[in-house]
């Protein structure tokens, strides 16, 4: 069976090998079809401590690390910024 992979931003980098990774969805509600933003926090594990906050990364589900870290960062993800998509 395939991990997971989701996609998110580092929010805090405070622990030890360990970084808050917000991943963002939209849902849309049952009734009404409104879309709304949610927001998850997801305890990730990164044993050299490379990454930084606000970097956007992609998270895989593993194996329990501790009681909350069940995922670990696997790379970062180079969004183009706004500045560079206007001179193409």
């Amino acid at each position: 069976m395939p991990k997971h992979k989701l996609k998110g931003t580092i929010v805090s980098h405070k622990t030890d090998k360990t970084a808050v990774v917000s991943v963002e969805r939209v849902k849309a509600h049952p009734r009404y079809q409104k879309r709304t933003k949610i927001a998850k926090k997801y305890q990730a594990h990164d044993p050299a401590n490379q990454y930084q906050e606000g970097e956007r990364v992609i998270i895989e589900e593993c194996r329990p690390q501790s009681k909350n870290k069940k995922w670990r960062i696997i790379k970062t993800i180079h969004d183009p910024s706004p500045d560079e998509t206007k001179s193409r």
